[in-house]
């Protein structure tokens, strides 16, 4: 028998130089098809993306989805089964973050960063866990993005770090739930990556902090991603990596 191809669901691609970027293009050189999610990406991000993917000779298709709506995870998921079937692997990359400290913190910075960072992300693995019994396969996998919140504090992110912090409890125990369904699940820390939210005076901040003697590179979490996303990586479940390059937080 054919083995089925690969299909990869990833959140939060909504520019050329981020992670999810980068994991769509790791995925996508390794054969497997791709869905991409955005929200309020340049406008003519999404279709140049998804040619430069399709590029590759795999197919890849997208959809902008706001995570903060109540009914994002079920819209994704079907989206995706309607553009290219459902997906065996899933990879919660999107996230929200907006500085605040203690004195900044509201009921609406909190909701605003659970609704994203917890809440879609929860009821996306469970659903696509749902959805993925009734696939036959035994090659799922669930790869979720944290930020090393039990590696330290991190103060002026109460919102960020509470909520992104919780995903790794949540993969320990999913893990636990889902294994018998032939899902892996597992989430990544790939430390402070050279992605859009920094410039020169924070590069030249953090790259002493790195014991390897570089800043993280977006192509770094990917490698990581796509061996947990592998046939290699199956034996591997609820563990968080902290793939930091040596990243010292003193």
């Amino acid at each position: 028998m054919a083995k089925s191809k690969s299909i990869a669901l990833i959140t939060g691609v909504s520019n050329d130089t981020g992670i999810g970027a980068a994991v769509c293009r790791k995925l996508a050189q390794q054969e497997k098809d791709i869905f991409f999610t955005h929200w309020q990406a340049e406008p003519a991000f999404p279709e140049r993306f998804r040619s430069e993917i399709m590029d590759l000779g795999v197919c890849c298709e997208f959809a902008e989805v706001d995570l903060q709506q109540h009914d994002a995870e079920t819209a994704i998921l079907a989206h995706a089964t309607s553009a290219i079937g459902f997906p065996n692997i899933l990879i919660n990359n999107a996230a929200h973050s907006i500085d605040s400290n203690y004195m900044e913190l509201t009921g609406k910075v909190l909701d605003d960063h659970y609704m994203v960072n917890m809440r879609a992300t929860f009821l996306l693995s469970t659903e696509f866990a749902k959805g993925f019994q009734q696939t036959g396969r035994n090659d799922g996998r669930i790869i979720n993005l944290t930020s090393g919140q039990e590696q330290g504090p991190m103060p002026g992110n109460l919102a960020y770090a509470a909520t992104k912090g919780a995903i790794s409890a949540f993969t320990s125990s999913l893990s636990a739930e889902i294994a018998e369904l032939g899902i892996t699940v597992n989430a990544v820390n790939p430390g402070p990556t050279d992605t859009n939210w920094m410039d020169d005076n924070i590069r030249d901040y953090l790259r002493p902090k790195f014991g390897l003697g570089r800043i993280g590179k977006p192509e770094d979490a990917a490698n990581l991603i796509a061996f947990f996303a592998s046939e290699e990586g199956g034996w591997i479940t609820g563990q968080v990596i902290h793939s930091e390059g040596g990243f010292l937080r003193s």
